[in-house]
């Protein structure tokens, strides 16, 4: 993960955007793998039926990283203003090289602080002893796994909600961009004080920043429900069944987005962003399910079910297609659809294994 923010460096430094998929297929390597390792061994370290609630809390944490994110981002990489082809060919040299170097650093910088961070982080668990949960690791246990109906169901849950979680969240600004809410919330004496709020934690405000620096500063609510969301989700699913939360929970999501899509201004916005607490419990909740009653297997499904995440490359470019042709109150629809296959899955785990 660290080496992949490291070659962000040069990708910035000589504007190449092959150095940036480099960059990003290492990075997301390296998260899958920390993923594929983490998320079993949490669902490991104790009962099974408490294995849901456990998983909820660690990914709590996960999420307050997620929540962060958005405000680096709004203020850190949005709020620069960005020249179009036409407007820095007519830069004299001096005032080009000093634009790109400009640019080059607005991206240098915060991926060279997160590559510290990773680093340091790997050297703590260097050096911590972990409880040891599997003495032998399985082997020849995927033809096995591959005849179980409820992990291969299980994978595909995880398949849509990552996919429909990542299509929201990375489309918000342009959703909100589109609905002319920069200027209803710059209007808004109470919207504008939140997100000031916000900024000012990190010394910066909005008297004039971009459009969507603006609007991205609101995505912090997305993420934040997300985290707000596993923490009361670990004492639900402890309380009750966690196919019934998921149940619920996926219902919610499916309502909020309904909503958000046949109203306007800012109850919209806020009923999107909403959609977020009601992802929060969805993830950990569904790959804990599908471990349910694998045993020793349960490290080699992990790896089946993070493959699975890839639906957060595909669903997102399926919704990008259906904007582009329909717009962004019928794209939608499909992750309404996403939603209501994880309804149906937790459906059939009212119960305990």
């Amino acid at each position: 993960m660290a080496l992949g923010c490291l070659l962000f460096f040069p990708a910035a430094e000589y504007r190449n955007f092959f150095f940036f998929l480099i960059g990003y297929f290492t990075l997301a390597g390296g998260i899958t793998v920390l993923q594929v390792a983490a998320n079993p061994y949490v669902a490991l370290l104790g009962s099974e039926n408490g294995a849901s609630s456990r998983l909820n809390l660690s990914q709590a944490f996960n999420s307050l990283g997620t929540t962060i994110a958005p405000i680096f981002g709004a203020l850190f990489l949005l709020s620069d203003s960005v020249k179009s082809s036409s407007e820095i060919a007519i830069l004299n040299e001096v005032e080009r090289k000093k634009y790109y170097i400009s640019e080059a650093a607005t991206v240098q910088t915060p991926f060279l602080l997160i590559a510290l961070s990773i680093f340091l982080l790997a050297i703590i668990f260097a050096f911590i002893n972990l409880p040891k949960v599997m003495q032998v690791s399985p082997k020849g246990g995927y033809m096995t796994l591959l005849k179980k109906k409820s992990l291969l169901m299980g994978a595909f849950g995880i398949f849509v909600y990552v996919g429909a979680e990542v299509a929201i969240g990375s489309f918000l600004v342009n959703y909100f961009f589109e609905m002319n809410l920069a200027t209803i919330i710059s209007e808004n004496q109470l919207m504008m004080q939140i997100a000031n709020t916000i900024a000012n934690t990190f010394n910066k405000t909005f008297t004039d920043a971009d459009p969507k620096s603006l609007l991205g500063i609101f995505v912090i609510f997305y993420w934040g429900g997300a985290m707000i969301g596993r923490f009361v989700g670990s004492y639900l699913t402890k309380i009750m069944l966690p196919g019934k939360v998921l149940s619920i929970f996926s219902f919610f999501a499916i309502f909020m987005i309904l909503i958000s899509i046949n109203t306007d201004g800012l109850l919209s916005m806020w009923l999107m962003l909403a959609v977020g607490l009601f992802n929060s419990i969805i993830f950990p909740t569904i790959f804990t399910l599908s471990l349910e009653g694998l045993g020793d297997l349960k490290a080699q499904a992990s790896g089946l079910l993070c493959m699975a995440i890839v639906g957060g490359a595909i669903i997102p470019f399926a919704f990008g297609g259906l904007i582009d042709h329909f717009g962004f109150k019928t794209a939608f629809v499909l992750t309404i659809v996403c939603y209501g296959y994880i309804l149906f899955f937790g459906k059939g785990k009212w119960r305990r294994v």
